[in-house]
């Protein structure tokens, strides 16, 4: 592939739709005397969603262009990057990753023969990769490592050390792969400039970077596995297609950070070449575009109607994913899919006697309703000295009325206004005559009532976000927990706060989608 072009026709290839790309003479160099040698690599944490057709759509324009393509599944990165991969699910991943992403690339139609597939365990825990890792320590500061991993490594309030490490061992592949360039979204732009900054201290030569725009998902924002609602799994039926592009954000006339249409520019264009939309003839009749900036046009002057834009990707997208859903039909990778992501919701043994029982006796905490909730008024109890009466938003109609006696030796002007965390599904209760609609959520020292804190969601929270233990994030929080089978209780118990002060539970950090749930400084607290 690619022998018949000139070398200009080949950066064109190898260029197009980048947002960005450093290293552009040196690319022309290499591509005028020999096949440019480029990596992708994807860390296997949370399962490859549809904005996974953007890099395939670049790696077959690689192809195209006669480029050598190396494939990294960065399973150690995974780990690393705040233990989004437990690492006894590691290898599981690392197989469903890449049986799903051949999947997609079988669906666009790129050869897999031009393609080297490499694990990152393969050679990241070599002699020589381990001594790197130790050099390079000595090298980058802790400023530049956490500055580099800022927009791809999560962050938290208190880092683990594994996190810094992430950017420097990203940095090392290229070497230890033998490539030109690196390709990866823009996102990774400050770990792309600290693996030039610093390679060549180490004596290696500095390779070019080639980067993706970021496609926005269907809430408008980032699409991330995290965040159910923002993305379309490869192996969602056809239905939950449908009613998520539905539901996705697409305002008339509005062209950014809409991704429905960048879905038609970054995926659709270079892959099919054509966009078609279908609509009843009064309203312009089926049309068929060659080119993306006419869609651009007429959706930005409302000529092209959103219900017609998301009909047409929704018919698009299906051909693409309809073949990896027949590959995953087979029963060996259905029971890959379910042992890699397992749902930790159900009870692995509800096969046993009632399903349901087993289901409403399982001792998960999903099951619990933690919501962020702000602070609107702080009030004495009338009838207590110890109980403040608090009106707290948690994104409702109406706020929550929550009396808690923890809070006792906490000011009033430091409650207010101030985002906490709620258990939202227990059964009310009057408190000396004021229904308690919810429980404040504090960390606290056994035998000294004193040291009190609320619990504090990360900066940047909402009223209402979500707040779910890290490798439960897709469990369903019960509508009312029944008092008599004292749920709550139990999985209270294993509540603590870390000697970082970070939020548990049994070594699980509490967390929403931007982060980890903290206190100030009750270190191995308990958390009531």
């Amino acid at each position: 592939m690619g022998e018949q072009l000139s070398p200009d026709e080949k950066l064109h290839l190898i260029t197009r739709n980048l947002q960005e790309v450093l290293g552009e003479e040196k690319i022309k160099q290499v591509l005028s005397e020999r096949e440019l040698k480029v990596y992708w690599g994807t860390a296997t944490t949370g399962k490859p969603h549809v904005a996974y057709f953007v890099p395939m759509s670049k790696i077959a324009d690689f192809l195209k262009a006669g480029c050598e393509v190396t494939i990294l599944f960065a399973d150690l990165h995974a780990f690393l990057d705040n233990m989004k991969a437990p690492w006894e699910l590691l290898e599981l991943r690392v197989q469903y990753y890449e049986q799903v992403i051949k999947a997609m690339l079988e669906s666009i139609g790129v050869p897999l023969d031009k393609l080297k597939f490499i694990k990152g365990t393969d050679f990241q825990l070599s002699r020589e990769y381990t001594l790197d890792v130790y050099r390079l320590s000595s090298m980058v500061t802790e400023h530049d490592a956490k500055k580099a991993g800022a927009e791809v490594v999560k962050q938290v309030d208190h880092p683990l050390l594994s996190g810094l490490l992430y950017p420097g061992l990203q940095a090392l592949d290229e070497e230890y792969l033998k490539v030109d360039a690196q390709f990866g979204g823009v996102d990774q732009r400050k770990i792309f400039t600290l693996a030039e900054k610093y390679l060549p201290s180490l004596g290696y030569a500095k390779r070019s970077h080639l980067m993706n725009p970021m496609v926005p998902g269907l809430t408008g924002a980032k699409m991330s596995s995290s965040e159910e609602e923002s993305k379309i799994d490869l192996l969602d039926r056809k239905e939950d297609v449908k009613k998520k592009l539905k539901k996705a954000f697409c305002e008339p006339g509005n062209i950014e950070n809409n991704g429905v249409l960048s879905f038609v520019k970054h995926v659709l264009f270079p892959l099919v070449g054509e966009f078609s939309i279908k609509r009843d003839p009064k309203f312009g009749g089926d049309k068929t575009y060659t080119d993306f900036e006419e869609v651009e046009k007429e959706f930005g002057e409302e000529l092209i109607h959103p219900g017609d834009l998301k009909a047409g990707v929704e018919v698009a997208l299906n051909k693409l994913l309809d073949p990896i859903r027949k590959k995953f039909e087979s029963p060996e990778l259905r029971k890959l899919s379910s042992t890699a992501y397992p749902d930790p919701s159900k009870n692995k043994g509800a096969g046993k006697g009632n399903p349901k029982v087993a289901e409403e006796d399982e001792l998960v905490p999903s099951r619990l309703d933690i919501r962020v909730g702000k602070v609107i008024s702080v009030e004495k109890h009338p009838d207590a000295d110890s109980l403040y009466l608090e009106k707290i938003d948690v994104g409702e109609a109406e706020p929550r009325t929550v009396v808690s006696g923890l809070v006792a030796y906490v000011s009033q002007e430091a409650l207010q206004d101030r985002l906490v965390l709620l258990l939202c599904n227990l059964k009310p209760q009057k408190m000396r005559g004021v229904e308690s609609q919810a429980m404040l959520l504090c960390a606290s020292i056994e035998g000294d009532p004193r040291r009190v804190e609320p619990l504090d969601p990360p900066e940047g929270s909402s009223p209402g976000e979500r707040v779910f233990v890290e490798g439960y994030e897709t469990g369903k929080p019960d509508d009312k927990l029944n008092p008599k089978k004292k749920l709550w209780e139990k999985l209270q118990v294993d509540l603590k706060v870390s000697g970082q002060c970070v939020a548990q539970w049994q070594d699980k950090h509490l967390m929403t989608k931007l982060g980890h749930i903290t206190c100030k400084t009750l270190k191995g607290g308990n958390i009531s």
